[in-house]
């Protein structure tokens, strides 16, 4: 069962908490997505804390926008998307291939408390400055690895199934350690396609088999790796 949805934090305190409610309302709820959970977390998380300066300004539009080495942070909508089709409840542990800026993994850990987020990241900047941005929110149930996330959670000491799996890059397919990391009932979340376009597939495992379901088209950056797409 989830807890209560977290209240958005008082005006007094937080000075974006205005544009954050703007944002739930008229690009979240206004485009269907429904999950009084996944949408609290939305109104509690600061999108500007995981933007460059410039770009602070800019966080609560209805667009992505550009973060460090070519890489971007997802439109709230689509954010909002993928983890309404991902269904993480308090207690899951989650598995995200894409750790970015950390916003989405900050959503993700908001959800599934007390359960742990294991995030991958390939690039150094990235992987640094994450972890920066969720120290600073004080979120203490996630896991960073620097590591191929073509490839899955690294650390043959851990549990190696997931409930839940978001994939937050465009893959050519769904990388076959993925899907065996994948534990028997869990949900993945990945957009699958051309290195320019997607669809993003929500996939459930039962036993041997995997139900793909498809949710929309999508534009994501190349997952890179062993599994993935080869670097240029």
């Amino acid at each position: 069962m989830h807890k209560d949805p977290l209240p958005p934090a008082p005006p007094t305190d937080d000075p974006s908490h205005l544009a954050r409610d703007l944002m739930v309302l008229h690009q979240l709820r206004g485009r269907g997505i429904k999950d009084a959970h996944v949408l609290a977390a939305m109104s509690h998380i600061p999108r500007e804390l995981f933007l460059r300066e410039p770009q602070r300004r800019h966080a609560y539009e209805d667009s992505a926008l550009p973060s460090l080495s070519g890489q971007t942070i997802s439109q709230p909508y689509m954010v909002a998307a993928m983890t309404e089709a991902l269904a993480v409840s308090p207690g899951h542990q989650v598995l995200e291939i894409g750790t970015g800026t950390g916003y989405q993994t900050a959503i993700l850990a908001e959800l599934a408390n007390p359960g742990l987020v294991c995030t991958i990241e390939c690039l150094p900047e990235l992987h640094a400055l994450a972890q920066q941005n969720l120290s600073a929110l004080g979120l203490q149930n996630v896991r960073f690895a620097f590591a191929d996330g073509s490839q899955g959670w690294p650390d043959q000491s851990a549990t190696l199934e997931f409930e839940r799996i978001l994939i937050t890059a465009g893959a050519p397919q769904v990388p076959a350690t993925l899907r065996r990391q994948l534990r028997d009932g869990g949900i993945m979340v990945v957009p699958v396609g051309a290195r320019d376009s997607q669809v993003l597939l929500r996939i459930e495992r039962r036993g041997n088999r995997y139900l793909e379901l498809e949710l929309m088209e999508c534009r994501f950056v190349p997952l890179v790796g062993a599994e993935a797409w080869k670097q240029h």
